[in-house]
């Protein structure tokens, strides 16, 4: 059974309750976001599209006794990588059979707004079993409407972003982490990095390295990582221009930027735990 092929879907910063803020937050960061939504699962979010891929906002409303609650047990933050899938019943078959510890696929919706009528996006999600990893949610997502998702009036952003160029994530065993991607995408897919491993997902990478890498590479704007060994830092986000990334943050008052010959690094501070690093 052949293995799915390794595409990246989305990725998910999780604002636990706050979602005021972290919609506010990456506005002014240059995002346009859509209008808020409401998963049927109990969780509600924002998205920024880009050309193949997207950043989600998620989030349970405060005070929810029900519903999406396990996002309250993850610290603040990059939370979540997500692959896409455009046959999610094949590919947990591929991916079970590979003996990745995966969940049965389970399927919502969102309602979405679009023309001034009410239409229902549906998703069909292939989850790693939790726990597994342990420094976030990893997934499939299978668009059933995808018309509802990528849509052109959405992807225009201020700060230029037009892809997700890296994903980045700390781990203290990058080999033995690496595996997990291994058996469900196949070995010629993982490379050696300084410091660690990369997967090669399409157009963009996913860096597993040692925290002492991630330090070098970012410094003081590192992400806080609230006791854990083991958790997701950030990304590197492709803009059209470094030069309209620069303006949109000044404009949108982000503090500590650093801005180097051929890259622009936001501190974590500043993105809701997530250090973003803008290339061209």
């Amino acid at each position: 059974m052949a293995l799915p092929a390794a595409t990246l879907d989305h990725v998910v910063i999780n604002a636990r309750d706050d979602m005021d803020r972290a919609a506010e937050t990456y506005r002014r960061l240059g995002f346009t976001l859509t209008e808020r939504g409401y998963h049927s699962l109990g969780s509600m979010n924002h998205l920024a599209m880009f050309g193949t891929d997207y950043l989600e906002l998620i989030a349970v409303p405060k005070g929810a006794t029900s519903g999406r609650l396990d996002l309250l047990t993850y610290a603040t933050g990059l939370n979540g990588l997500v692959f896409g899938s455009e046959d999610s019943a094949a590919t947990y078959a591929a991916v079970s059979t590979a003996g990745v510890p995966i969940d049965a696929p389970v399927e919502f919706t969102r309602p979405v707004r679009i023309d001034g009528q009410d239409r229902d996006a549906r998703f069909r999600t292939v989850r790693m079993k939790a726990g597994v990893p342990p420094y976030g949610r990893v997934y499939f997502c299978h668009h059933f409407t995808r018309d509802l998702v990528w849509r052109d009036e959405w992807r225009h952003h201020a700060n230029g972003v037009v892809a997700v160029a890296r994903v980045m994530i700390v781990e203290p065993d990058p080999a033995a982490a690496v595996r997990l991607y291994a058996d469900m995408f196949g070995s010629e897919l993982v490379r050696d990095i300084d410091g660690g491993k990369a997967l090669i997902v399409g157009n963009a990478r996913v860096d597993i390295v040692n925290e002492p890498t991630l330090r070098r590479q970012f410094g003081d704007a590192c992400p806080h990582a609230e006791g854990r060994t083991a958790y997701m830092a950030g990304l590197t986000l492709r803009t059209t221009s470094l030069a309209k990334s620069a303006r949109a943050l000044r404009d949108g008052g982000i503090a500590g930027v650093v801005d180097g010959n051929d890259r622009l690094v936001v501190p974590a501070a500043q993105a809701f735990n997530a250090t973003l690093e803008f290339i061209q």
